[in-house]
């Protein structure tokens, strides 16, 4: 996990309980260990039932804000099957 992430880990953390979050873990190139400075960061997490699309581009526009970088945010209920099998062999919690 980058060092950016575990300097930030309380922020994104509550970040994402405000708006109805939990579980949030990184992959990708972040996960890898190949991110580069200006990478973005990829999370998926599992999202309150009453939690709808505003809150979650709120989420993904606040924690662009704290990272300093893009960010993805993937609810993990909306992954195919598939793909969901390859994010959660390389999903790091935070």
């Amino acid at each position: 996990m980058g060092r950016r992430l575990r300097q930030r880990r309380r922020s994104i953390l509550a970040c994402a309980a405000r708006h109805g979050a939990s579980n949030v873990r990184v992959f990708g190139s972040t996960a890898r260990g190949e991110d580069q400075p200006n990478s973005d960061v990829d999370l998926v997490v599992d999202l309150d039932r009453k939690t709808g699309l505003f809150a979650l581009e709120a989420l993904r526009r606040e924690l662009s804000e704290i990272l300093g970088v893009s960010v993805d945010v993937a609810p993990s209920d909306s992954l195919r099957p598939r793909v969901r099998e390859e994010v959660e062999r390389e999903a790091i919690p935070l």
